[in-house]
């Protein structure tokens, strides 16, 4: 167990660098042999031995491994023997100096104890500074024996999750693509995706990899040859059209602002659908009608009008379009471009309806066609497709990137470059000969195939993202055997990088590996702190916080409409981006990990104060501000709330487990069957509706 309080050393320690003697099992432990297993010899020799026969400087504080003994054979055993094994454990063989035998059972007994769940509430209970020391005495055990026994585990291989692929493609090659529709989905391990241990391999994950590759090539060098596909965004119904959309034009209203990757200089066109209402009319022709002027939906690229397309009253299924309306074919650049399609705002002023606003604008759609309430048009979805007509491929960030160097001359010497750079970059580490033999023969593939230089650089992109030296973080075993060993100064900056910016490190980190610097705490420290000081780190509360803190499963929780219908798919983002920011500063400012807890300010955009009732807080930017008394730490963000509750109350049990499984480690065992649920509770009693507390009593109160 490692307990820190210095943020950034514990940063360090929880990444798995400890000084220059960082190790890794290059094979797995060999368990004894059965003959030595469980003799009355070897038991009666461990017995003997004791914590007497550890060093003095390594032996256990806090309650004696006598007493120990006894407090488990007086409080424990009656519930934790063979017969009963509550829990799934028994402790009738118990002894804590075979702590290498009996390893995992201790820890569990020390999680249970610091979280204060053994013994069981209700049952005989010892002292809360006899338990302290209990707990003391077994952590001060399995600290020594782990200092005598360097066993940082082992694993053969660690695949790149979808989040980091996508991430090295963008430092890479600077193209940001959505990889969803390649690879599957991320097998989830306690909360984390990047267990190496829980990574499934299968052809199909393979073959995803190849096609992404084959995609992701295509669009950083441009595709002369490109045939016409087609993208479609959506935007979701819970998601508010009646305010302004981030990075969309200032002055617009609704609609949707994304960043869209054009494979060729060309002509596109953009297809949108409108919200319909229940009886398939245009949502919010009402409104169109009584201002008397017909709605406009404003397309832009960059920032820069490219088309208005009207939106008439009549619109609907029996009208000619139906709900669709078409640019004409739009010629746009290669390469990343901002793609705004929003509506024209065609009054201004507050609102003067007899029923409030809401900002879940579509939980009944039949409002849309009626009198009384100020509904406006709302886009579905926008369908980018193209292009018709290619007309060559413009300068990009992508192509500036990759290309490095022009073949004036001697073409196969700036190839040769041009990979050189990028394998070393992907394959975090220097390229081997037979490396770049590999890397050349796909160049010169793609040369006689395409017919130019460029052909070949993109074949040769695309056998560098399809590599297992990029998609696979492997890490050599020296050929000595050693069960032990060094990490060698490459796969440590691999690890450092992937953990704190989530993608392959940079030429900086690079080199400190390459010349001894990350074998040493003084050189450890100084990458990380520089590391942590650029923006790139934000992935740690992306990634590792996010996951840590179930945050990838806000998404999901969607509060009744009915009941709530001030909650929106935005403030569940802004739950989601508070909770992030305010685990980024605590690691940039350097903060206690108390905070976690106690911290009496946070982070809000207008969105989120509005919902908090925080006043002076206007505009989309997320900013500092102090918090009332009655809110402290994450236990009062609106992620945490939302994750622990159900779709039309808050959920004390939820709430409980996720504190428990998650802050504490340890999850709550399994309830005892046929227990029935809150909601066959009365939730009506002497003609008054039961509040959450008092069905809980309820529901506690009942033998059953």
């Amino acid at each position: 167990m490692i307990r820190f309080a210095h943020p950034t050393r514990g940063l360090v320690l929880a990444f798995g660098l400890v000084t220059a003697g960082t190790v890794v099992l290059a094979q797995a432990p060999k368990p004894a042999s059965p003959a030595s297993q469980g003799t009355p010899a070897a038991t009666t020799a461990s017995r003997q031995a004791g914590p007497s026969s550890l060093p003095p400087a390594a032996r256990p504080k806090g309650l004696a491994a006598v007493d120990q003994h006894a407090l488990v054979a007086k409080y424990c055993v009656s519930c934790h023997n063979d017969r009963m094994k509550a829990g799934d454990m028994s402790l009738a063989t118990f002894a804590e100096w075979k702590a290498t035998e009996h390893g995992e059972t201790l820890e569990r007994m020390i999680r249970k104890l610091r979280a204060g769940m053994m013994p069981p509430s209700g049952a005989a209970r010892p002292d809360d500074a006899t338990l302290e020391a209990m707990a003391t005495g077994l952590e001060a055990r399995m600290d020594a024996v782990a200092a005598q026994n360097l066993n940082p585990g082992w694993r053969p291989f660690q695949r790149l999750t979808r989040a980091e692929y996508q991430r090295a493609v963008k430092d890479l090659v600077d193209v940001d693509v959505d990889v969803t529709p390649f690879l599957p989905p991320d097998t989830m391990s306690h909360g984390f995706d990047n267990l190496a241990d829980a990574q499934a391999m299968s052809p199909a994950l393979l073959q995803g990899y190849l096609r992404a590759a084959s995609q992701i090539s295509r669009l950083a060098i441009g595709d002369r040859q490109a045939t016409p596909t087609s993208a479609t965004y959506r935007i979701p119904a819970t998601e508010s059209q009646m305010r302004y959309v981030e990075g969309a034009p200032f002055g617009s209203r609704g609609g949707l602002s994304i960043t869209h990757t054009f494979p060729a200089d060309g002509t596109y066109s953009f297809t949108f659908t409108l919200v319909r209402s229940a009886s398939g009319e245009l949502y919010g022709n009402t409104s169109i009608l009584l201002a008397g002027k017909n709605e406009l939906i404003d397309v832009s690229i960059n920032g820069e009008r490219v088309a208005l397309l009207e939106v008439d009253k009549g619109m609907g299924d029996e009208s000619e379009k139906g709900m669709i309306v078409k640019t004409p074919p739009i010629q746009v650049r290669a390469g990343a471009q901002r793609i705004s399609a929003v509506f024209v705002p065609r009054f201004a002023g507050p609102v003067d309806d007899l029923i409030a606003p809401i900002d879940q604008t579509l939980i009944d759609t039949r409002i849309g066609t009626g009198f009384g309430i100020t509904a406006l048009p709302h886009l579905q979805d926008m369908t980018i497709a193209g292009p018709m007509q290619v007309t060559g491929v413009s300068d990009t960030p992508s192509r500036r990137r990759v290309f490095t160097c022009r073949p004036t001359t001697a073409e196969e010497r700036c190839a040769t470059q041009i990979v050189q750079e990028l394998g070393t970059k992907a394959y975090r580490g220097p390229l081997t000969a037979q490396d770049l033999d590999e890397l050349m023969r796909f160049y010169q593939q793609g040369r006689e195939a395409g017919g130019d230089f460029e052909s070949g650089i993109q074949m040769a992109v695309q056998g560098i993202l399809a590599n297992p030296r990029f998609v696979f973080r492997v890490e050599p075993t020296p050929k000595t055997g050693a069960a032990a060993f060094n990490v060698a100064g490459n796969e440590l900056a691999s690890r450092l990088s992937f953990f704190l910016w989530g993608t392959v490190p940079d030429p900086e980190l690079r080199r400190a590996a390459a010349g001894g610097a990350l074998q040493t705490r003084a050189g450890i420290e100084k990458q990380v702190r520089r590391m942590l000081a650029d923006p790139r780190s934000e992935s740690l509360s992306k990634r590792f916080w996010s996951q840590w803190l179930r945050l990838q499963d806000v998404d999901k929780v969607r509060p009744d409409g009915v009941t709530y219908p001030q909650w929106d798919a935005s403030l569940s983002a802004s739950f989601r981006r508070e909770t992030e920011l305010f685990f980024d500063n605590m690691i940039r400012e350097d903060r206690g990990v108390l905070d976690i807890l106690t911290a009496d300010y946070t982070f809000v955009d207008e969105r989120l104060a509005r919902h908090y009732g925080l006043p002076n807080v206007q505009g989309t930017a997320f900013r500092r501000v102090a918090l009332p008394p009655y809110r402290r730490g994450i236990l009062t963000q609106g992620s945490t709330l939302l994750l622990t509750s159900v779709a039309d109350r808050t959920s004390p049990v939820q709430r409980g487990k996720w504190v428990m499984q998650v802050l504490l480690g340890s999850p709550p065992p399994p309830p005892p069957p046929n227990v029935p649920t809150l909601e066959n509770t009365k939730a009506v009693a002497d003609g008054k509706v039961l509040t959450v507390r008092q069905r809980m009593e309820q529901h506690r109160a009942s033998p059953t």
